[in-house]
């Protein structure tokens, strides 16, 4: 899911990403003529030396025996030691934000540095946590919107003029108009009612659900005249998709919606809807193409924006191209995070999301996923047995 819809970091050594690294290839023997060259494997640690540094300088945090002593702080037993190389240096490079690890990666040097990763790598695997998986997003959000069908539908589409249908509506939107009612930015509706005791999960999983539902098509006749609606439209495409599909999760589609729902918000940002950039466009519109506009966006189709059902899985499934046993990559420093500490997943997986963690990669991976979808993905691998 698109959504926006996983601060601090304990003691983070492993994380649940993909570390970039500049001069590297894809495999060992790159192709005559690439720029690109294999990195080099790194010398070999001592374990015992290692053993002794740890327990001067981790053991508090990770153990001897290297599993994390309290929620957040990551199993480094079984890690990877190239992998552990690279989190050691971007400590000491200040590329990560811990301030006790960028304390202790300095001040360790670079022999010290590989005899740790290589004590830890020798450890066996800490065992998956045997933790209940938790209810998918879209089954959490199908129950939250059980609150909502008596306005907008069971399967949020809407039959009462006035009142938008949220079947296949983009879901940071849903979040976003779902808090500017909590905020009291929106006129006062029988909204601000139902909203009172939403938290932040449950609007993210109610906008997954209602962002998978497919929109019913509009029958009957609009108001306004769609024909003269369509070139007054041109202005709303750039934001609002062709023919009003929104391909932007932050972005309303406006297709197959409520006529008299589409007037009432487009003239909304005359005077109550805070967007400097809405208030600009419609200034010169009369009532008249107002109406118009509507017309044309409450006929033309719109579609299912997620697949709530399978969503988890397919994120998964994506992450497994680098994290599944098995799977190496010599151009990339990968972790292993089966059966990793639930916690620590989730905050590095926000850690990349809110772009305060460095890898492009990761950030790219990471920006769809509101809290609840990274919830779910940090839970399916803390149950996955380390391999």
């Amino acid at each position: 899911m698109r959504m926006q819809l996983l601060w601090i970091a304990a003691a983070a050594l492993a994380v649940a990403g993909c570390q970039e690294k500049q001069a590297a290839a894809p495999s060992a023997a790159p192709a005559a003529g690439s720029r690109f060259v294999a990195e080099p494997k790194p010398a070999a640690g001592d374990i015992e030396a290692g053993r002794k540094l740890a327990e001067a300088e981790c053991k508090a945090c990770h153990g001897l025996d290297g599993k994390g002593v309290a929620p957040a702080i990551p199993h480094l037993a079984g890690q990877r030691e190239r992998y552990l190389l690279a989190a050691l240096r971007e400590y000491r490079e200040r590329k990560r934000t811990h301030a006790a690890l960028r304390e202790i990666a300095t001040h360790i040097d670079e022999a010290g540095t590989r005899n740790i990763a290589a004590f830890y790598a020798s450890l066996p695997p800490v065992g998956a946590a045997a933790l209940a998986q938790p209810p998918s997003p879209y089954e959490l959000g199908r129950k939250v919107a059980e609150q909502c069908a008596a306005c907008h539908g069971p399967d949020g589409n809407a039959t009462t003029p006035g009142i938008p249908s949220l079947a296949g509506q983009q879901p940071r939107y849903l979040v976003v108009a779902i808090n500017e009612y909590l905020n009291g930015e929106r006129k006062t509706t029988p909204m601000h009612a139902k909203l009172r005791g939403i938290g932040k999960l449950d609007a993210e999983n109610a906008a997954l659900y209602f962002a998978s539902q497919t929109p019913a098509a509009r029958t009957a006749a609009p108001k306004g005249d769609a024909r003269v609606g369509e070139p007054l439209a041109a202005v709303c495409g750039g934001c609002h998709g062709m023919a009003g599909v929104s391909v932007d999760s932050s972005t309303p589609s406006l297709a197959g919606q409520d006529e008299q729902y589409l007037v009432e918000a487009i003239k909304a940002y005359r005077t109550s809807r805070k967007r400097e950039n809405m208030r600009v466009y419609i200034t010169g519109l009369n009532d008249r193409q107002i109406g118009d506009i509507a017309a044309f966006y409450a006929m033309q189709p719109s579609k299912a924006q997620e697949r709530g059902e399978t969503l988890v899985q397919e994120y998964t499934d994506r992450c497994n191209r680098c994290h599944a046993p098995g799977v190496e990559n010599p151009s990339m420093a990968i972790p292993r995070i089966r059966g990793q500490d639930k916690d620590y997943l989730v905050m590095a997986l926000r850690a990349y999301r809110d772009d305060r963690r460095e890898s492009t990669t990761m950030h790219k991976m990471s920006l769809p996923y509101g809290d609840s979808i990274i919830e779910s993905i940090a839970a399916y691998y803390a149950n996955q047995p380390p391999k």
